[in-house]
């Protein structure tokens, strides 16, 4: 086959990570200056910086007035596990798994709580389980988008207004891109580091008047650690919604943090957030439309994210190749791209199907990926040739 020419230009940022992902455009250390650096973080000024930071996310986000968030240790994965450790037990539970971290999910609630009347719902990547078999009497754990499959619920029509049960969501690659009825999740979960491109290791956990009322009349039969504690003396402790944390926060971190929520007012707003991150993800949509080599490993297009991307290697030619060579393929291509520094990252997540994953969220430029796309079709030609020379 004969190799297109090499592009000749390379997008301004190559930082397609799936997270910690990409900074906001233009940001640098400047945006740091007023960080409280070397001050106790239960000191009246600091704690005041952290009740701004969770002030700023509800208004943002428009959460419920009844509604709390705190900032919570260990990034989504610690207040996904907070939630689930605090809050399940009283009821049965459905747990939807369609990719590897909800999955994680299923193995925590089965083989460290040890809890029996679990209805794991799983599917293969690229699909949804069923969501009408969900039975809200029973508490459901799911992620609202899975990130290393790059499929989402395509809305929370699917969830009980009325439930007897509570919902658990990991929310980490949807808030911030994608519309969120609040009044459907009990307990929700992200990080900083995701559609804003803040730091890691902060998680937010945010609970609904619902799952208060769980944690002040249910105790957990297992010992809770510290760092998932929120309750003392069957109350929650309501500091934690005011600034106060479990344990020591980098000030650092939250004040980059408070920049990326400067960022998002600065583009509109959570509408803001969510028009960058769908444009961007049309940009990718477009291309695979009219490029035989590539598809979506999400199936259903209702169904596929606006930030994780996941794309699969449809060409006929590598399908058939044995499954070592077929998964090294797409490998090969991110590293070929990586090495052009063209695109850092973008291999699929390593439990995965092979293919590539892009970050389409909304710190990354719309034009970086228009840039990008002549350089995957490059790569793409590059490693079938380089299959063909060695043939």
């Amino acid at each position: 086959m004969t190799l297109p020419p090499k592009p000749a230009r390379r997008p301004a940022n190559p930082r397609f990570s799936s997270g910690p992902c990409t900074k906001r455009p233009g940001w640098s250390l400047d945006a740091l200056k007023g960080a409280l650096l070397g001050r106790n973080h239960r000191q009246p000024e600091t704690k005041a910086r952290i009740e701004a930071a969770l002030l700023k996310t509800r208004d943002l986000l428009g959460l419920p007035d009844d509604y709390r968030v705190a900032l919570v240790p260990a990034s989504d994965t610690g207040a996904v596990e907070m939630a689930m450790w605090s809050l399940l037990g009283p009821r049965g539970v459905d747990v939807l798994a369609w990719e590897a971290f909800s999955r994680d999910w299923v193995t925590d609630i089965v083989e460290e709580l040890k809890l029996t009347n679990v209805r794991p719902l799983l599917a293969a990547y690229g699909s949804l389980p069923n969501l009408s078999e969900v039975d809200f009497d029973r508490d459901v754990v799911f992620a609202w988008n899975g990130t290393t499959s790059g499929v989402r619920v395509p809305n929370g029509d699917w969830i009980a207004p009325d439930r007897k049960g509570l919902t658990i969501c990991d929310a980490t690659s949807a808030v911030f891109a994608q519309d969120i009825d609040w009044r459907k999740l009990d307990a929700a979960t992200f990080s900083w580091q995701k559609v804003l491109g803040g730091e890691a290791q902060h998680g937010m956990l945010i609970l609904s008047p619902r799952a208060i009322a769980r944690l002040e009349t249910y105790t957990p039969p297992w010992p809770l650690p510290k760092l998932f504690r929120l309750t003392q003396d069957g109350k929650v402790m309501e500091d934690l919604f005011e600034g106060s944390t479990i344990n020591t926060p980098s000030m650092l971190c939250l004040e980059d943090y408070m920049d990326a929520l400067a960022f998002a007012e600065s583009v509109g707003g959570l509408k803001g957030t969510i028009a960058r991150s769908d444009a961007n993800a049309a940009v990718i949509a477009a291309w695979v439309a009219k490029t035989p080599w590539v598809d979506f490993l999400a199936r259903a297009p209702e169904t596929r994210s606006n930030t994780s991307i996941c794309l699969s290697i449809a060409d006929p030619d590598i399908a058939a190749l044995p499954p070592e060579m077929r998964d090294a393929f797409p490998r090969a291509m991110a590293a070929r791209l990586s090495a052009e520094d063209v695109a850092k990252d973008i291999a699929s997540y390593r439990y995965a199907p092979a293919g590539l994953r892009i970050w389409t969220g909304a710190t990354v430029e719309r034009s970086n990926l228009e840039t990008l796309l002549p350089w995957l079709d490059w790569a793409f030609a590059c490693e079938k040739e380089a299959l063909a020379a060695a043939a």
